[in-house]
């Protein structure tokens, strides 16, 4: 049984998508959800499903130190990454080399980078005219959306397409991958 820990900075609902995924499995559990942000949504879907939830500070979160002992005393073996807002510390790349996961929802190296979160890249994808967008779930490293792809997921973009339209669409991928993609990898 491998334990992963999330790490979210919204309203959770790739969060909550993976911890329903995984409640009856063998391989994998999710015993807890860490967030940089202690009013957001993520903290209340999480609770509901008998997950505990904890904030860290930006500070705690560069340290790295309380972040570690926190995810030593749940026993965590991976780290994914849903929705979550900040850098990850030398300290987490370090005890969690090729352990954490992000999913971006843009086909990487189109859309990456700082800045390009949410709907700031599914504005970007409609501003381009791009004829397709999608998902990509890679490995963390010290840049931004720079890590190891792992896999990618496409849907269509019509030229009659929102950012709003892209987003429905692009939300539809991860959950129907990420958790998936999460299990394959720890099997």
């Amino acid at each position: 049984m491998k334990n992963i820990a999330i790490f979210a900075s919204g309203s959770g609902t790739n969060a909550e998508n993976i911890i329903r995924y995984f409640t009856d499995s063998e391989v994998v559990k999710v015993p807890l959800v860490l967030s940089n942000n202690r009013k957001v949504g993520v903290h209340e879907r999480v609770n509901k499903l008998g997950i505990p939830s904890f904030v860290f500070s930006r500070e705690e979160f560069v340290e790295g130190r309380a972040v570690l002992d926190k995810l030593a005393e749940y026993a965590i073996d991976f780290i994914v990454l849903a929705g979550f807002m900040n850098k990850i510390s030398d300290a987490l790349l370090q005890a969690f080399p090729s352990k954490i996961i992000n999913i971006h929802p843009a086909l990487l190296p189109k859309h990456g980078g700082k800045g390009m979160y949410g709907m700031h890249v599914h504005e970007a994808v409609v501003a381009d005219g791009d004829t397709e967008s999608g998902i990509t779930i890679h490995y963390i490293n010290e840049n931004y959306d720079e890590g190891d792809i792992i896999f990618q997921a496409t849907c269509p973009v019509a030229p009659t397409d929102t950012p709003e339209d892209v987003a429905t669409k692009v939300h539809a991928l991860e959950y129907a991958h990420y958790p998936q993609v999460i299990e394959k990898l720890l099997r």
